[in-house]
C-alpha cells in the first residue's frame, strides 16, 4: 500500500508548511495536471484547518487584519508594502476610520489565504466628522454633514 502524500493537518507546524509548500507550487507556475491537483488538494486541506481553527467569524475585518499582523509578526508598513497601497490608509484601516476596498479584501485574502469573506463583512467605522458626537460611528461609509 502506497503512503499518502498529503494528510489532513492535525497541527500548527503542518499546518505551516503546508502553506509554504503551497505558496512554493503557486510561485513555480507550472501548468501540469499533478501540480494543479496538488494545488487544489493542499488548498482544500487548509481551508478544513482554518474553518476548524480560525474564528474569524467572531472577529471583524480590521480585528482579524490585527490578528494576522500579529500572528504573522508584520508591522503595519509590512502590510502596506503587501496590499501596495499607503501606511496612512493602512492606519486607516486599523483605526476604524477607512474601510476596505474590493481590491484591498483580495490581496489582503491571497496573502493571508483566506476566503475573501472573512474580510467582506460589515463593521463599524469611526467618522471623523462626527467624532465630536458622543458615539458616532456608522457601517462602512462616510456620512456627508451638510453645510447650513
Amino acid at each position: 500500500m502506497e503512503t499518502l502524500k498529503y494528510k489532513v493537518i492535525t497541527g500548527k507546524s503542518q499546518y505551516k508548511e503546508y502553506c509554504n509548500l503551497l505558496e512554493q507550487l503557486v510561485v513555480s507556475g507550472s501548468k501540469d495536471r499533478n501540480t494543479k491537483d496538488e494545488i487544489a488538494l493542499l488548498t482544500l486541506l487548509i481551508e478544513k484547518w482554518d474553518a476548524e481553527h480560525i474564528s474569524s467569524t467572531d472577529l471583524d475585518p480590521v480585528q482579524l487584519i490585527h490578528s494576522f499582523i500579529k500572528e504573522h509578526n508584520l508591522k503595519a508598513k509590512d502590510v502596506a508594502v503587501i496590499l501596495g497601497i499607503s501606511k496612512g490608509y493602512v492606519s486607516d484601516i486599523l483605526h476604524y476610520k477607512k474601510g476596505l476596498s474590493k481590491e484591498v479584501i483580495r490581496k489582503l485574502a491571497a496573502y493571508f489565504k483566506v476566503s475573501q469573506e472573512a474580510f467582506n463583512r460589515p463593521y463599524k467605522l469611526i467618522v471623523p466628522e462626527n467624532s465630536r458626537l458622543r458615539n458616532a460611528s456608522v457601517m462602512n461609509t462616510k456620512k456627508e454633514l451638510a453645510i447650513a
